[in-house]
């Protein structure tokens, strides 16, 4: 299926990190912040956190906001305008606020990963909220962003998916045309609509089905595991 390609663009969460985004209405923000040495005190802590998340995830659907997505930061600086938040306050509860939106990438995805890219170049199309600090050193450490030739994080441009801009701008980076690539992600909306609007094939993994899509598997390494199996 992906054989005729020489270039995989991969997506993150659901595809090869799990567990991300832990927001859920139990979930107490204060224990990570006040790890971190923050001095607001709890209930608020968690109130600003649900706050910002609402603000960024009410714009993350809507076309107006594809290109100008705000920051993680912009969101606590407007849910905390009335709490003179200072700019050690914003930098712990943006770090906090990374560490609920961070996932683990299991050892068998990684490995699916360096294997894959000893036959096909690779690049990263991420959507995130938070500054991809934490991300950047996760990556590093499972070793998948040494193998990867490119990569886009939206916190870092305001951009999100389905723009094709930043898939677009991983190509260029790597000199690739879009048809020698295909775009590998759990999203229909996201990571297909933004790699259809860019001219890029597209495999839906993750249970994800859809009738453009180029195929559809159940997850990232069967796919990994079927490279050869075309010819």
């Amino acid at each position: 299926m992906i054989d005729k390609f020489n270039t995989i663009l991969l997506d993150m969460n659901g595809t090869f990190m799990f567990g991300a985004d832990r927001f859920g209405a139990d979930e107490d923000y204060s224990v990570i912040y006040r790890q971190l040495g923050g001095t607001i005190e709890a209930e608020r802590v968690n109130q600003l956190i649900r706050a910002a998340y609402e603000y960024l995830d009410n714009r993350y659907h809507k076309p107006q906001y594809r290109e100008a997505f705000p920051s993680l930061r912009d969101a606590f600086v407007s849910v905390g305008k009335h709490d003179q938040l200072s700019e050690r306050d914003l930098d712990l509860l943006v770090e906090t606020f990374a560490h609920h939106e961070l996932g683990y990438v299991p050892p068998e995805y990684s490995a699916a990963i360096n294997r894959v890219s000893h036959h096909f170049r690779l690049g990263l199309v991420v959507d995130i909220w938070a500054p991809k600090t934490l991300w950047i050193d996760t990556l590093n450490q499972c070793g998948v962003l040494p193998v990867c030739q490119s990569s886009s994080f939206s916190s870092d441009c305001g951009i999100v998916k389905p723009s094709p801009r930043p898939f677009l701008k991983v190509l260029e980076e790597m000199q690739v045309a879009p048809p020698d690539a295909v775009m590998i992600g759990d999203s229909v909306r996201r990571d297909l609509g933004g790699a259809t609007a860019a001219g890029i094939s597209c495999i839906l993994v993750g249970g994800a089905k859809h009738s453009s899509a180029l195929g559809a598997v159940a997850n990232l390494i069967d796919l990994v595991e079927s490279v050869g199996s075309d010819n």
